[in-house]
């Protein structure tokens, strides 16, 4: 990098559609720090998503849908000598630029991610987290409610997302294992269990590992996406 990692700008990129009811706190915890811009990748919300950004000073900017063709825009707008990738319905704990500069120092690391915790007091929500974290731990695989960061160097080397209509940090991860370390950070960051909780939380682990095996056996992401959406969505 160009100057000292410890002084090094944050741009926090949001892709965001229909975010109302979760940006405001996602946006709040990013703030107060030094040297971070935010930055809102918005794919045709129809709801108060952009005003509430707008309101609370933050940058808007408008985007095809497609959450990596968001980031990708998001990258492209950004200032700042790091990348942080940030869902919606995801908030970052306290001190995460610290600990984000630190991790990005330590040898051979190319990029970093947060340990996983799920806003809900299930238990068997705990065993999804175990799941999680062993798996980005151990498998340097962390995915992109985790939190994905990055030098925009890094990402710009890789060619940044692969613009998937799904499994996009599936393959950013692979990308980035070919070409050094990547760090998890045990502090977690907390995310929505709107997703487990709307299918229940056995359904949706096993639907998300049923489309990475899709993915694996090279069945088209674009008939997965279809799948899995009209699975997501589907009425029990």
């Amino acid at each position: 990098m160009s100057q000292n990692i410890d002084a090094a700008r944050i741009s926090i990129i949001i892709p965001t559609l229909n975010e109302a009811g979760n940006i405001k706190e996602a946006i709040a915890t990013t703030q107060p720090n030094i040297n971070i811009e935010v930055i809102i990748v918005d794919g045709g919300s129809k709801d108060d998503t952009i005003e509430i950004a707008k309101s609370l000073g933050i940058k808007v900017i408008s985007s095809s849908p497609g959450r990596a063709i968001q980031m990708n825009a998001g990258a492209v707008a950004a200032r700042g000598d790091i990348l942080l990738f940030l869902h919606a319905d995801t908030r970052l704990p306290t001190g995460f630029d610290d600990m984000i500069r630190t991790a990005l120092q330590q040898p051979e690391t190319v990029a970093g991610a947060f340990n996983l915790r799920i806003e809900a007091s299930l238990l068997s929500l705990r065993w999804v987290e175990w799941g999680v974290n062993v798996r980005s731990h151990f498998c340097q695989m962390p995915y992109g409610d985790q939190a994905i960061f990055l030098t925009k160097e890094v990402f710009q080397q890789i060619g940044g997302f692969l613009e998937l209509p799904i499994m996009e940090d599936f393959e950013l991860m692979r990308s980035l294992k070919r070409i050094g370390r990547i760090v998890i950070i045990p502090t977690p960051v907390v995310t929505s269990a709107r997703r487990w909780l709307q299918k229940g939380v056995f359904k949706t682990t096993l639907l998300n590992q049923i489309v990475i095996i899709a993915y694996l056996v090279g069945i088209s992401p674009k008939r997965i996406c279809r799948w899995y959406r009209r699975e997501k969505f589907k009425r029990v």
